[in-house]
Formats: structure tokens, C-alpha cells, sequence
């Protein structure tokens, strides 16, 4: 076998052993779908409920609570980022690490400093690459979250909203993600958590309807202190479900481009190789009737 047949060889070899791993990866991302789009869809409605609830007590008490009220001049903004904590997906976490970068610019163009919060590997690398501070990260479950995974992580924002700002405190909460619409379409998205926008809500959850006037024990402060962290968390966990839901839809569709790539590569490298070795049979052939030819030469010119 000649050197250039077995570099082909050697190389379709290799693309082969790719493409089934490559194929394994995308099966597996299409299996976690499913599961992902259930746990957003069981996971929604609490959410909205959730929300529901805080802008009744917001709206039907005059109680000034500071996770509901807008900061007269705000200072100080953070911002959750959401990315994943594996590679193979596409432009997925590339994606939602530029609409952060484009908030960050906005906000900052408001008069506004900036906090980073970081969940996924891949956000912090970004970060931690170009030396940039992150206030708090947190890593190892952006595939597959729970709610104590969305509670850990809500525990130091709510806490870096409650304070001043000249202790460390911030005026606004966004969280950037990316928004699972279909399994071909996932939307990087920015929204404002906090303070929580009453009249947008109102117009979200309760569609222009009147809300009822309501009677709050003990107090409606204390009941807004009970039901804005479960907010928070509820809001985290759902952003983080779509954004295990859109990560996987972005592998499958990644590891399936890379598939289709890898079966191109062999057809083409199969080529390649029938031609090398075509060309050896030439060359085996021309030099057999060569050699024959020379013998038959030689024969002849002996008789003579």
C-alpha cells in the first residue's frame, strides 16, 4: 500500500471514530430535551402565579419596600449571566455572553456601575480570560438545574439588592439567558428582575384585568419580605431550565452539523483514496507490461 493511500486511510479512520462520537453526543442531547421542555413547562406557571402574588401585595398596599421601588438615582446594576459549563453547543453561551456585554454597555451608558454574577464555566473562562471581576459564580449543574441550585444562587443577589449601595448594595437585578422558543429557535434575552416593574407586570400576568383590593397579616411588608425571594428564585429557576433546554436543542443541533460534516468528509477521503488507489493498480499494471515487454525485448534480441 503506498504512503499516500494510507494517509487516507489513516484519516477516514479517524473522521469515522468522530462522527460516532459525534453522533452519540447528539443523540444524547435529544433525549435531555424532552425532560427540559417538561420541567419549563411544569416549572411556568408557577412562576407567573408567583409573580401574580407580588404585584397584588405591590399594588394594593402603599407599603415602600425596597425590592419594589425604584431608586430615585440608581448607581449600581447587576447582572446574572447564564452560559453552560460545556462546549460543543454552537454559538449558545457566545451568544448570551454578548447580550450581557451589550446591557453592560447600556447600563453603563445610563450613569450605571455594573455587577457581574456569572452561573457555567464558559461565562467565567470569559471573564477570567480578560481579567475582568465577577462578583460570584457558580458552576457544575447548568445542564441539568434544580431549584436549590436557583436558591444558592439567589441568596447573594437578594442580598446585594437589600443593601445600600455605599455598603456593596446594588439598585437593579437583570438576569441575561437564553430564551427556549422551539428546537431550532433559542433567543438570548435581558430582563429586568428587580426592582419589579408593576405596571409591566400587571400587563403580562393579568392581561388588563382589575386586580382586587386585598387585606395582608401581618403586615403587607412582611408579606412582600416572604414572597419576593421565593420571586427571585422561581425566576432563576425557570431562566435556568430554558437555558438547559436551549443548551441541549444548540448541541444537538451542533453535534448533528458535525455529523453531517464528518459523513461528508468520509465520502470525499473515500474518494480520494479509490483514486490513490486506482492509481497504484495503474502504476502495478504499466510496470508489469513494462517488465514483460523489456523480457520479451531481451528474449528476442538472445535468439537472435
Amino acid at each position: 500500500m503506498g504512503a499516500q493511500l494510507r494517509v487516507y486511510k489513516r484519516r477516514i479512520r479517524s473522521v469515522t471514530a468522530t462522527k460516532k462520537i459525534t453522533k452519540a453526543m447528539e443523540m444524547i442531547a435529544a433525549s435531555r430535551i424532552v425532560k427540559a421542555q417538561r420541567q419549563v413547562a411544569a416549572s411556568t406557571p408557577y412562576a407567573t402565579e408567583l409573580t401574580r402574588a407580588v404585584t397584588a401585595v405591590a399594588t394594593g398596599s402603599t407599603t415602600k419596600h425596597p425590592l419594589t421601588t425604584e431608586a430615585d438615582t440608581p448607581a449600581r446594576a447587576a447582572i446574572l449571566l447564564i452560559t453552560s459549563d460545556r462546549g460543543l453547543a454552537g454559538g449558545y453561551s457566545s451568544n448570551a455572553i454578548k447580550a450581557a456585554e451589550r446591557l453592560t454597555e447600556r447600563l453603563r451608558g445610563e450613569g450605571k456601575e455594573v455587577v457581574t454574577y456569572v452561573i457555567g464555566r464558559k461565562g467565567v473562562a470569559y471573564y477570567g480570560f480578560r481579567e475582568r471581576k465577577i462578583a460570584d459564580s457558580w458552576t457544575g449543574f447548568t445542564d441539568s438545574p434544580t431549584y436549590a441550585d436557583a436558591k444558592r444562587a439567589a441568596g447573594p443577589l437578594i442580598e446585594a439588592v437589600t443593601q445600600e449601595t455605599a455598603e456593596g448594595g446594588v439598585d437593579e437585578l437583570h438576569i441575561v439567558f437564553t430564551e427556549f422558543v422551539s428546537m431550532m429557535t433559542q433567543n438570548p434575552v435581558d430582563d429586568r428582575m428587580l426592582p419589579l416593574s408593576l405596571d409591566a407586570t400587571k400587563d403580562e400576568v393579568g392581561k388588563g384585568e382589575i386586580l382586587p383590593l386585598f387585606d395582608f397579616e401581618p403586615s403587607a411588608e412582611d408579606v412582600l419580605d416572604a414572597l419576593l425571594p421565593r420571586y427571585v428564585e422561581s425566576r432563576i429557576y425557570n431562566a435556568l431550565l430554558q437555558a438547559a433546554a436551549s443548551e441541549h436543542a444548540a448541541r444537538r443541533r451542533a453535534m448533528k452539523s458535525a455529523t453531517d460534516n464528518a459523513g461528508e468528509l468520509i465520502k470525499t477521503l473515500s474518494r480520494l483514496a479509490n483514486a490513490a488507489r486506482q492509481a497504484e493498480i495503474t502504476q502495478e499494471i504499466s510496470e508489469i507490461v513494462g517488465g514483460a515487454s523489456a523480457l520479451a525485448d531481451a528474449t528476442a534480441g538472445s535468439d537472435k
